[in-house]
Order: structure tokens, then C-alpha cells, then sequence
């Protein structure tokens, strides 16, 4: 088990409007971008560099667009927690000597479509088209609402108190001029928007955006060799479950995360009341209560009246999703980068809404419906 505080964050970039497009950059461009801005913070050249990551693109060509030759390589693909799931393999990559210096990229013309590629789906082949698709469930809008049912008959929870968790993100997107929507919002508002996919109205979907995002991790040893305030990496997990929803284990708990949440507890030695922030990926309203339920913040059923109770919001006992999440801030498809981000900013006192005292900083994320999941936990304090 990898040490806590050994591995930095010592470099990081991000590309987001309040108008949601770079018409300028394509796909790949956004993570050249990203990663060389992130490289600019850190005071490093492509010549520095000798582990890649990146979702969304090819680590080949992003490698070969920016003149890196690496030792490391991981393109793992898991959906939106990819990045998360990165920062963990570097951390071992780091540790074991595989690699000095991981630059992990993110970049996707989610809005404009600019020279969208990188891996495959599957497409018609693949198991959800086979198994799921052809009744008629199209995306995530359609698909995600078969466990979210469930959930809300188990647990009595309100389309109110879904909407609740858009009116108090859109707070502290307020608060943050690069995010998309900043206009109040309540709940009612909410749920006069358009109807998606009972019961998600528009209002409880996340954004459609362009963005990227870049991180430099090294080791802790050298950190204090850059100019850079470092966030010491304190805890990962990852775990994943079924590439079909219909399948999960338990329609109102996400396996996954109950899996990759522990696993970076236990590998930083915290526990909950060690968190001063959280981050929550948020593509719908419903995640933030499965992920406080199932990182073990609340009991079973109880997240919808923690976050009414307005413990998640400005001001609030534990801090979520504070840059205005994927439902405010921006949401290009795969939205780790941004949450990690976020954490980071908040570990560095730089975030548009800081938290006064931040030393811990959890950024959890899912891909797919529930399919994978992604934990890291990190501190600006070396343990």
C-alpha cells in the first residue's frame, strides 16, 4: 500500500468558460493546451515529462503532439472517474520508480464537436447496445433514471429534494466567474424546468460543455523544488462493476463506490471527520446522495435530508461540490478532471468559493451509469 503524502500534485491547468466552447482548440488541442499551461505553473518542458495519462485521447497522440517520450503510459478509459483513476496509477508509477514526473491530460469538445475521437465505444457490438439499448434507453438522461427509481421509492425521496441539490451547487457556482450558469435558482424553478426523463427535469441534468485540465504529480521529496504550493495525494481507490445498469448489485448503492471510497480512507488513515471538502461527481442530481451515502458520510437513505438540512452549502458542516459541479459549472462529457480541480484549488486556498481552513480534500467520481468509480484524497499538509 503506497505511503500517504509521498506522491504531489505539483502542476495544474484549466481550460473553462462561462460561455461553455473553445471553437479554437480541437479535442486534442484542448489537451495540449492544458498540459502545456500546467507544465508552464510547474516551470517543466515536455523534456521533463516521462509519464502520460490521459483519457478522452490516445496517450499516444498526446504524447507525440507535445514531444514526450515516456517511460509510463496509461490510457485507461472508465468514463468521467478516468482521471481519478490516474492520479492513483501514478501514484504507484511514482513509488515504484516506474516514472518521476506524470503528466495526466484532459480535453474534450463536448459542445462543439471540434475533432472529436479517441477510443472506440463498441458501438452496435458492444454488451449495452446487445442487452439494453434496443428497448429504447439512450444515454445517460434515459438510463440513469432505472436505479434512481428505485432509489426514491426506497428511500421516500422527493423530486423536491432532488431539486434541492441543483439550488444549493447553483450557491456556489454564484460564486465562480468561469462557471456556465450563475444565476440563482429555487426549487420550484427546478421543477418547472423541461421534463428529460422522469424524474430528471432539465435543471437536475448536467451542463453540455467544452473543457480540459491537466495535472503534474511527482514525487513528495522533490515537490519542494517548485514554485508551486504542492497537494500531497493522501489516499486513492478504484473499483468497477457492470457496464450495464441493469445489472448493479443494488439499484440504490453504487457497488463501485463502496469499493474505491474505503479504499482511499483506509490507504490515507482518515476518517469523515478528517474532510474539510468534498467533491462529488455530479452529471445528475441524484449522485451527490449516493456518494455521501455510499463514502459513508450518512446513513443509508438519509443524504437528500442532509444536504435540505443545508449541510452541503455555503457555510455548511461539509463543503460539496463548491466550484458549482457538473449541474453549474461546466460538464464536458467526462467531468473527474473538473472535480479534482476543484479539490485542488480549495487544498491550495484558491478556489472562487473558498472554504476557510481546508487541510483535506476528497474528490470521488463515477463513470458511466455506476459502471466504475474513482477516490482520491489529498492535503496540502504532508502527514
Amino acid at each position: 500500500m503506497p505511503k500517504p503524502g509521498n506522491v504531489a500534485i505539483v502542476g495544474a491547468a484549466e481550460l473553462v468558460s462561462p460561455l461553455g466552447v473553445f471553437p479554437e482548440y480541437s479535442q486534442l488541442g484542448l489537451h495540449a493546451e492544458a498540459a502545456i499551461r500546467a507544465m508552464k505553473e510547474a516551470g517543466l518542458k515536455p523534456s521533463d515529462i516521462d509519464g502520460v495519462a490521459c483519457a478522452g485521447a490516445s496517450p499516444v497522440e498526446t504524447a507525440f503532439y507535445l514531444g514526450i517520450t515516456p517511460t509510463y503510459v496509461d490510457g485507461t478509459q472508465v468514463g468521467g472517474c478516468s482521471f481519478m483513476v490516474h492520479v492513483r496509477h501514478a501514484v504507484a508509477a511514482i513509488e515504484s520508480g516506474l516514472a518521476k514526473t506524470v503528466l495526466i491530460t484532459h480535453g474534450e469538445s463536448g459542445k462543439s464537436g471540434i475533432g472529436r475521437g479517441g477510443w472506440p465505444g463498441g458501438g452496435g457490438q458492444s454488451i449495452q447496445a446487445q442487452f439494453e439499448q434496443w428497448v429504447g434507453t439512450s444515454g445517460p438522461p434515459s438510463t440513469f433514471t432505472i436505479p434512481v427509481m428505485r432509489y426514491l421509492k426506497k428511500y421516500n425521496v422527493t423530486e423536491e429534494d432532488l431539486a434541492t441539490v441543483a439550488v444549493v451547487q447553483r450557491e456556489y457556482a454564484a460564486r465562480n466567474p468561469n462557471a456556465m450558469m450563475k444565476d440563482p435558482i429555487t426549487v420550484d424553478d427546478v421543477l418547472n424546468s423541461r421534463m428529460i426523463a422522469y424524474p430528471f427535469r432539465l435543471l437536475m441534468c448536467c451542463l453540455v460543455t467544452d473543457g480540459a485540465g491537466a495535472l503534474i504529480l511527482t514525487s513528495a521529496d522533490r515537490a519542494k523544488d517548485f514554485p508551486t504550493k504542492p497537494a500531497y495525494i493522501l489516499g486513492t481507490g478504484e473499483s468497477v462493476e457492470t457496464p450495464m445498469v441493469t445489472q448493479m448489485e443494488d439499484f440504490t448503492s453504487s457497488r463501485a463506490f463502496r469499493v474505491a471510497g474505503p479504499t482511499a480512507f483506509r490507504e490515507a488513515g482518515i476518517t469523515h471527520d478528517d474532510v474539510d471538502h468534498l467533491m462529488i461527481y455530479d452529471a445528475f442530481a441524484h449522485l451527490p446522495l449516493y456518494g455521501l451515502e455510499d463514502l459513508g458520510f450518512v446513513g443509508r437513505g438519509e443524504a437528500a435530508a442532509f444536504i435540505k438540512a443545508g449541510n452541503t452549502r455555503p457555510g455548511g458542516k461539509l463543503p460539496l461540490n463548491t466550484n458549482g459541479g457538473g449541474l453549474s459549472y461546466t460538464h464536458s462529457g467526462m467531468y473527474g478532471m473538473y472535480a479534482l480541480q476543484e479539490s485542488l484549488r480549495q487544498v491550495r486556498g484558491v478556489a472562487p468559493a473558498q472554504i476557510p481552513g481546508v487541510k483535506i480534500s476528497v474528490a470521488h467520481g463515477v463513470g458511466g451509469m455506476f459502471a466504475a468509480s474513482g477516490t482520491v484524497i489529498m492535503s496540502n499538509e504532508r502527514p
